[in-house]
């Protein structure tokens, strides 16, 4: 529908124009304009609050930093780190 309503060129914008003022007479056009900016308002309105709350939404269910890995403790220069004797291990010649 938004489609045919983009296509239509300043002729049909008259014709549709006119068919609305004979339908509503000229009193009627400026409640009937009110009602349709009232009701763009609050969808505007709407729309920013949905957008508000899929936000707050989205920072409530951010997960926490993940803590950092444990860093291995220093060697000491003159202390070489303790390896355990592997059991297939073959001695070199």
């Amino acid at each position: 529908m938004l489609n045919s309503l983009a296509m239509l060129g300043g002729q049909d914008l008259i014709i549709v124009m006119v068919v609305v003022l004979v339908l509503f007479g000229g009193k009627k056009i400026p409640e009937l304009m009110r009602g349709v900016g009232q009701g763009m308002g609050e969808l505007k309105k709407g729309m920013e609050e949905g957008q508000r709350q899929v936000q707050e939404a989205i920072r409530h269910e951010e997960p926490a930093a993940p803590a950092p890995a444990p860093t291995p403790a220093p060697v000491a220069a003159g202390n070489p780190p303790a390896t355990s004797p592997s059991t297939n291990s073959t001695p070199v010649p």
